[in-house]
């Protein structure tokens, strides 16, 4: 047993739980953060590194519900989003990062924090003292039995993860790079006429998959595998992820039939993943399919495609509003276990309910997060989610949808997103600045 003095434990080394960590830590609190890796690894991790994104590089836009949810980190003072920005690499108008470069910074700030101890071991209980578990959808089966055994009931869904190709296996003459509509050169394009189109399709739906046909409706929809998304129909895909709109062809003015983009995974320029391209097909039965794509003939594989199971706990009835477990208010829960969808998702739950054991460790009221901010909406979200009328609990991600009217009604989506983005602004700085010293953390 460790003599460091900690206030409180955190399980799991993702992205909620280091965000949490960081929140206590710079309180003042001191915090014992259990991470397993690399002593138990998971089917989507590869290294030991805090903080590993896996399923894409892209922590989502800067405009909208994504760009809002943005702003409330920051003024929260989150250390993955100040990483985020440390390790950015061209993505046009999306926030992406350099894998590596990333996991490494926010392991170094989190290891280096003098309140913080890590230990590198499986949690397979739920600790009898007060605790957050941030350990993600890929919970250890031990823990998550556990876990399950208190509440009576987990919930699962299906993810998927897309493939990555070297840059030198790219073939320059056959692609060409641009955003859609011109907005940047981030991207590269990899177009097809209907012939080759209709090939590829036909191809990717009689391919070989890992898991059989039947869990379709396991999967969450912004994470569709491509091949799930190819067997709804002749032209999912052209609507979907392989859209060409926006995306004209320098060579020939016209936009193509089909589109493949191609966006930078690191900060040399020398991986790329393939866009909304997430894929459980077997790992040859992807590389064939890989080499259909109009410049990717001599692909090289950096990494294959892969499906989980990912666990997340019934919300609405088990978590209260402060992300408590209402079977036992000492243990709080964060990140996508919560049963929100997304990398800044996941951090922001972690920073709420940081901020939120910290108040509890200082005897202070839980405020309500102000339902006009993202990460109020979301909290709201999971604690009055519908469930009835024969449908279960889904996972959600911040989006316009889940935040309250506004006072007057408003057509145009782009003045709707600002004026809402404004108010969410407003409220926030409201909140931390009625918490005083909880509000912020101290660096």
């Amino acid at each position: 047993m460790s003599e460091f003095p900690w206030d409180i434990t955190v399980i799991g080394g993702g992205l909620a739980g280091c965000e949490a960590t960081w929140q206590l830590a710079s309180r003042g609190y001191r915090v014992r953060l259990v991470e397993m890796r690399p002593l138990v690894q998971t089917p989507a991790h590869a290294t030991a590194n805090l903080a590993e994104v896996v399923c894409s590089n892209s922590f989502g836009g800067e405009g909208g519900a994504a760009g809002i949810l943005k702003a409330e980190l920051e003024m929260g003072g989150s250390l993955i989003l100040e990483c985020a920005h440390a390790s950015r690499v061209p993505a046009g108008g999306a926030l992406a990062v350099d894998r590596g470069r990333f996991s490494e910074l926010v392991s170094v700030r989190v290891e280096s924090h003098p309140n913080v101890e890590l230990a590198r071991e499986e949690a397979t209980e739920l600790p009898d003292g007060r605790a957050v578990i941030a350990t993600g959808p890929l919970t250890s089966p031990a823990l998550a039995g556990s876990l399950q055994a208190r509440l009576g009931q987990c919930l699962f869904f299906f993810d998927a993860v897309a493939p990555i190709v070297t840059q030198e296996s790219i073939d320059p003459e056959k692609t060409y790079a641009g955003g859609r509509y011109g907005h940047d050169t981030d991207y590269l394009n990899c177009p097809m006429n209907k012939e080759e189109y209709l090939a590829f399709h036909a191809t990717l739906v009689s391919a070989e998959r890992v898991m059989s046909h039947g869990f379709e409706e396991a999967y969450f929809e912004s994470c569709m595998p491509v091949e799930v998304l190819a067997a709804r129909g002749v032209d999912t895909l052209r609507f979907g992820p392989m859209r060409p709109v926006g995306l004209p062809d320098p060579r020939t003015g016209r936009e193509p039939y089909a589109a493949v983009q191609l966006r930078r995974d690191n900060r040399e320029g020398t991986l790329y993943n393939l866009v909304g391209f997430q894929t459980g097909l077997k790992w040859g039965e992807q590389a064939r399919i890989l080499r259909m794509i109009p410049g990717l003939e001599n692909a090289e594989v950096a990494r294959f495609g892969v499906t989980h199971r990912n666990i997340y706990v019934n919300a609405p009835v088990v978590l209260d509003g402060f992300l408590r477990l209402k079977e036992s208010p000492h243990l709080f829960l964060a990140g996508q276990i919560t049963g929100v969808e997304g990398y800044m998702e996941s951090t922001a739950m972690g920073l709420a309910a940081g901020i939120y054991a910290a108040m509890t460790l200082s005897g202070s009221p839980l405020p309500p997060w102000p339902r006009e901010t993202a990460i109020g909406s979301l909290l709201n979200y999971l604690r009055s989610a519908e469930t009835d009328s024969g449908k279960t609990f889904q996972p959600m991600n911040a989006n316009l949808g889940v935040f309250p009217p506004l006072s007057r009604k408003i057509k145009d989506k782009k003045q709707k997103a600002r004026e809402t983005h404004a108010r969410a602004v407003m409220a926030t700085q409201g909140f931390f600045r009625e918490m005083g010293g909880q509000g912020l953390a101290l660096g």
